[in-house]
């Protein structure tokens, strides 16, 4: 009951600091993203084993 306010309230406040729109897809629902990892390294957490 609260995400949502919180998550669009972040969203709002990225297009503030940005100057940009900030494109969202529905909240919680699978979305299929494009990355570019770019830096000496890169980090995967994994949430579902805690390591």
């Amino acid at each position: 009951e609260t995400a949502i306010p919180m998550y669009e309230q972040f969203v709002k406040k990225l297009e503030l600091e940005s100057g940009r729109p900030v494109r969202t897809g529905e909240f919680g629902a699978d979305m299929k993203v494009s990355l570019l990892n770019d830096g000496p390294v890169t980090i995967l957490i994994d949430s579902q084993t805690r390591e």
